[in-house]
């Protein structure tokens, strides 16, 4: 029985291919706190992949409003009930054990369930490589649903209004949850095609189809637990992000060979997103890569978080996590990390408030980056403790080491001069 090293559970787990691991792997990070759901990052990458014939409901990037919005509807929420019931029946527990862990390859604690792959093979399930299933129709024509639509409201009948609310956590609570394809490092989608038509590139981890091999069987969309890959109808093989290779891959003349971001990634008007690589060793472990800001924000700072690790896939996608939503829900989406890349976030540490400045400053990746400090310009106590902020300034290089950013802490300020007519 094939097992492999799942740094996000903190423990082996069963998968149905042996271990083998890309040079880099893609990997990105969604600040949620900053979203403003303009779905500009949507409409970029359908003007650009998904605007053919065939692919009018395919939105490979999407921003779904939590906790009722899904895309395709319910989708994460069908899946948790499906792990439950496994859980039952085995007579197990999807608990977590955070008191064990060597803070590397163990950030999270231990997770002591089954993911999507050991429930499948527990239930004997031979047909199946992993819990899933294939939505209807219905679940996948309303890429937004529920918009904005908030839960746990409370009246004040005689004030005519609802009762207020305050951090911690909000009483009344909503919140944008930003998505693409994962990129997993155990990607279900691949170990579900009985074609063998999916494949992560070693180059770069990003995973691809091949339509040439693709027959339409759509075990890729039944057993992905995030529904990436869709089934395009009217040729007869599924489709799904391809992480704009070509832009990774440095083909755009606009960055002049250097990789480039995505997407969904440069569109962004609210500056919630950065994407790059990590490098990896032959075991699959991060690389040491301290002024990498995706190794600094996800094994450093421990700010960002994966999606659902239960499901066990690995995802290469991370997550800020909203400060207003109840910690019991955000624990059930990104794990038992979430305490502490909360606190990190509301108290950034002198670092962290530098490479934060880094999100949306340039449309090359940034494989490195330096920080020049500057003067203390705001000072604060709050819960009991002093917290400071210092206008420095951070550099970031490109995979070339040609610098791409440079930012400041504190955003400079521009005032017109009084020549314009439309100043008086």
């Amino acid at each position: 029985m094939p097992k492999v090293y799942n740094w996000q559970l903190g423990r082996n787990m069963y998968y149905p291919y042996q271990e083998k691991h890309p040079r880099w792997q893609f990997a990105f990070v969604f600040n949620i706190n900053r979203c403003i759901a303009c779905q500009t990052c949507t409409m970029a990458c359908k003007s650009t992949w998904t605007f053919s014939k065939g692919q009018e409901y395919m939105w490979w990037n999407n921003v779904e409003t939590k906790p009722y919005g899904g895309y395709p509807q319910s989708w994460d929420i069908k899946l948790l009930e499906m792990l439950d019931q496994a859980h039952q029946k085995a007579g197990r527990q999807a608990v977590w054990d955070p008191g064990q862990g060597d803070g590397e390859q163990q950030p999270y604690g231990v997770y002591e369930g089954m993911t999507v792959f050991e429930a499948a093979r527990h239930a004997d399930k031979r047909e199946e490589v992993a819990v899933g299933y294939e939505p209807s129709e219905d679940e996948w024509r309303f890429p937004n649903i529920y918009e904005d639509t908030a839960t746990g409201s409370r009246d004040q009948k005689e004030s005519f209004n609802l009762e207020s609310t305050a951090l911690p956590a909000h009483h009344t609570w909503f919140f944008y949850l930003q998505r693409i394809c994962n990129h997993c490092t155990y990607p279900a989608c691949l170990s579900a095609c009985p074609r063998g038509a999916i494949y992560k590139r070693p180059e770069d981890g990003i995973v691809l189809i091949d339509q040439k091999r693709c027959r339409g069987y759509r075990k890729c969309v039944m057993q992905c637990p995030y529904k990436k890959p869709m089934f395009r109808a009217n040729t007869r093989v599924s489709e799904k992000c391809i992480a704009c290779y070509p832009r990774i891959e440095g083909g755009d003349p606009l960055t002049e060979g250097e990789p480039m971001e995505t997407r969904c990634m440069t569109a962004c008007v609210g500056k919630i997103r950065l994407q790059g690589l990590v490098r990896l060793e032959d075991d699959g472990a991060w690389a040491e890569d301290r002024q990498n800001p995706l190794y600094f924000l996800i094994k450093v700072a421990k700010v960002a978080l994966p999606l659902y690790p239960q499901f066990g896939t690995e995802p290469n996608g991370y997550y800020i996590p909203p400060r207003w939503a109840p910690r019991p829900y955000l624990r059930q989406m990104f794990g038992p990390g979430v305490d502490v890349a909360l606190e990190a976030y509301t108290f950034p540490s002198r670092e962290l408030m530098a490479v934060l400045q880094l999100f949306r400053a340039t449309q090359r990746i940034v494989f490195r980056y330096e920080i020049i400090e500057g003067e203390k310009v705001f000072e604060r106590t709050a819960n009991g403790r002093t917290w400071s902020m210092y206008n420095d300034t951070i550099i970031g290089f490109s995979k070339s080491g040609k610098e791409v950013a440079r930012v400041s802490v504190e955003e400079p300020i521009f005032i017109r001069p009084d020549v314009h007519s439309n100043l008086v």
